[in-house]
């Protein structure tokens, strides 16, 4: 068999040969769990396969040959080689984390370091399972730098202790242009309780429910006119006991401006700088008057109280404001209808 077992490394313009010598062949597989098996063509006799599609590089392929032995006794062998590494490489950030525990809003979410023309190809070694099991689908969009990213959820939330698992196989695939993937990852997560939030920027009131009952109401201050809260579905992206907040980062200059050190109990929303977070220098508005920038304000030992309820990946849904916060904007996955979103998937 060539290439055989060898710890160097083996070209990409190397074909697979597999010989009988003395012997016969009845089937021969070879492939790799990224770019996948290899198709081949079999000599007069079947004493010689060789393979017909191209090796990717960076990949590990396994070799299973199935014959008989000049004598007849059944023959089996397996081997495996790895191919030479691909110059121009992707990888993708993903999240969550492995091992970590997520709220029931998270989607599985990647981020391509490079651009992916063939989307499809790509698409085909990412692979999430749940238990309980739950339909879900993938989709593509671009991430606010402009890199390619494809996210995975179901068509409602996550149930409570669902068991997520994300596989990729990456390693040797062709994005396209010649950029190959080098990824073969196992991520395991889970979700916790379902800790869903409401604002109504009408009511001025945040309602917090825990696995479908209510937990309370809080007094909030939203966006004022001209600044208004996202309205929609944003998803929990971190948190944090104390940041400073200076407009500039937000692109708001002049009258506007503002630079807050100390902000306590900050629970980000969005990527564009949404945050739940206490706000006491609006101690008179909450509940009264929507005065905020777009954050979502409320006195200090209510945010602390919020802050300690919610994790990552809990969704905030804003209800009676204007524009609906965009799928790129964090996590705006669950903004888009279920028949829209599984058009995003480049598998059809």
């Amino acid at each position: 068999m060539e290439p055989g077992d060898a710890n160097a490394k083996v070209p990409v313009s190397q074909k697979v040969t597999v010989r009988a010598r003395g012997g016969s062949l009845s089937s021969v597989e070879v492939g790799s769990p990224g770019p996948g098996a290899l198709s081949g063509t079999w000599s007069k006799g079947k004493s010689v396969w060789t393979s017909t599609t191209p090796l990717a590089p960076g990949a590990t392929y396994t070799v299973k040959v199935n014959g008989k032995t000049s004598g007849g006794a059944a023959h089996n062998k397996t081997a495996s080689f790895t191919t030479e590494a691909a110059k121009n490489t992707f990888v993708g950030e993903y999240y969550p984390d492995k091992g970590t525990k997520v709220g029931v809003a998270m989607p599985v979410s990647i981020t391509f370091n490079k651009p992916i023309r063939d989307k499809a190809a790509v698409e085909r070694k990412l692979k999430v399972t749940a238990s309980p099991a739950v339909a879900g689908a993938w989709s593509w969009m671009k991430d606010r730098n402009g890199k390619d990213r494809i996210d995975f959820r179901p068509e409602k939330y996550w149930k409570s202790g669902t068991a997520v698992t994300l596989t990729m196989d990456l390693a040797g695939v062709d994005a396209g242009g010649g950029v190959y993937g080098t990824q073969q990852r196992v991520v395991n997560f889970t979700t916790g309780d379902a800790v869903t939030s409401t604002v109504d920027v009408r009511k001025k009131t945040m309602t917090v429910a825990k696995n479908g009952r209510t937990l309370r109401t809080l007094k909030i201050s939203s966006g004022k006119k001209g600044f208004e809260t996202w309205n929609g579905t944003m998803v929990v992206l971190s948190k944090v006991p104390m940041i400073r907040m200076n407009s500039r980062t937000v692109g708001i200059f002049g009258p506007e401006a503002y630079n807050l050190g100390s902000v306590k109990w900050d629970v980000q929303l969005t990527t564009s700088g949404t945050y739940v977070h206490a706000a006491p220098w609006n101690a008179g508005k909450f509940g009264e008057v929507n005065g905020s920038h777009g954050c979502i304000g409320m006195s200090a030992s209510d945010a602390n109280w919020f802050y300690d309820q919610v994790q990552l990946g809990d969704p905030v849904t804003v209800v009676n404001s204007v524009d609906t916060v965009a799928v790129d904007n964090g996590y705006g996955d669950w903004n888009v209808d279920w028949n829209t979103w599984r058009k995003g998937s480049a598998l059809g």
